[in-house]
């Protein structure tokens, strides 16, 4: 049996882990991706994240794992057996454990969207669709290590995906939608190359993971790591309660969050900020405004401007307008601090 690293093991890295967390209670936000050299935890978090989330409950003999309590986003097959509307008949169930699935460097376009079953094509001569890595990820996360290195047509697709919860196939007489509503994470060092600009607007939130420099942190870093190598199983089983009820917060704050008001003093800092940063377009103003109500969520209470502000942190820094070998590593509240004024009080800053 594998034992994944406890979540709650994990030493610093706080902004990490916060966008992890928000991005699972709310996959609309556009994913998350993590720039950071080797050896910071990157691909440990995103694992550590998927081992404590509670299973689902899914739709028994669904290809794609449809919601039974969301009919209005069952896939096809799910709606000509149960049909839909008044007439909609109660679905058997199973519990599966959230999908986590990982995408290779190497993927093609048929892995990752779906394409024609060639055995049932050739000896029944059936236009049957074979479901893709996007159909596994649907209501789970789609991880993609070194994303930097994957083909932008790829990335784009997942992109695309994430953004409508939805991946249609057209090709070889096969004509698909299906649900994939899935949180996309994405992990790379900038050593090894940057993503295209436009690529990297789209991802919802990004953050810039670095090595330790508290001597304190480090070696508790170690400590850590040493006590789950000599018996990983009591490691992991020392945190399970606590693993256990923050998995139940993050579906308690899921369900919280279609009750978030969005204020009109929040709007206003949210527009202020992205416009004092010069962000371009409005996709950093919606990202603020959706990770800030997500994260009102996630605390049970209300939408206030300190979490516009931590929004901001977490959804502008990769949509700045940057000079020519000017560092992508921007601190959002430092920056809001040295140039003043009146959107956001200095005191929150």
């Amino acid at each position: 049996m594998r034992h994944n690293f406890p979540f709650l093991a994990l030493v610093g890295q706080d902004k990490m882990k916060t966008a992890l967390i928000l991005a699972v209670i709310n996959p609309a936000l556009g994913g998350v991706l993590i720039r950071g050299e080797k050896g910071t935890a990157k691909s440990t978090a995103v694992r550590a994240m998927a081992a404590l989330l509670p299973g689902q409950k899914a739709v028994e003999g669904c290809p794609y794992g449809c919601d039974p309590e969301s009919p209005e986003k069952w896939c096809s097959h799910c709606q000509e057996l149960y049909g839909t509307g008044d007439s909609r008949t109660a679905p058997p169930l199973r519990s599966r454990v959230r999908p986590l699935v990982e995408l290779p460097i190497g993927a093609t376009e048929d892995r990752l969207l779906g394409s024609l079953n060639l055995e049932k094509a050739m000896t029944a001569g059936e236009s049957v669709f074979e479901p893709g890595l996007l159909a596994q990820a649907n209501r789970g996360i789609l991880y993609v290590d070194e994303v930097n290195l994957l083909d932008d047509f790829l990335v784009d697709v997942l992109l695309d995906a994430a953004a409508m919860g939805r991946n249609f196939v057209e090709r070889e007489g096969v004509s698909v939608t299906h649900p994939a509503l899935f949180t996309l994470i994405g992990t790379m060092n900038p050593e090894e190359g940057e993503l295209r600009p436009q690529l990297l607007d789209r991802f919802g939130l990004c953050v810039e993971v670095k090595g330790l420099s508290d001597p304190r942190l480090r070696a508790e870093v170690i400590k850590e790591r040493l006590a789950y190598e000599s018996d990983p199983e009591a490691f992991v089983r020392s945190f399970e309660d606590r693993e256990r009820e923050l998995g139940v917060q993050i579906e308690k704050a899921s369900l919280r969050l279609s009750d978030v008001e969005l204020t009109d003093d929040a709007l206003k800092d949210a527009v202020d900020v992205a416009l004092r940063l010069g962000v371009d377009g409005h996709r950093g103003d919606l990202t603020v405004v959706k990770t800030a109500m997500t994260l009102a969520a996630w605390e049970d209470r209300p939408l206030d401007r300190e979490m516009v502000l931590t929004a901001a942190e977490l959804a502008l820094p990769h949509r700045m307008r940057r000079k020519p070998f000017q560092d992508v590593d921007f601190n959002v509240r430092m920056r809001l601090e040295e140039e003043g004024g009146d959107a956001v009080r200095t005191d929150a800053v």
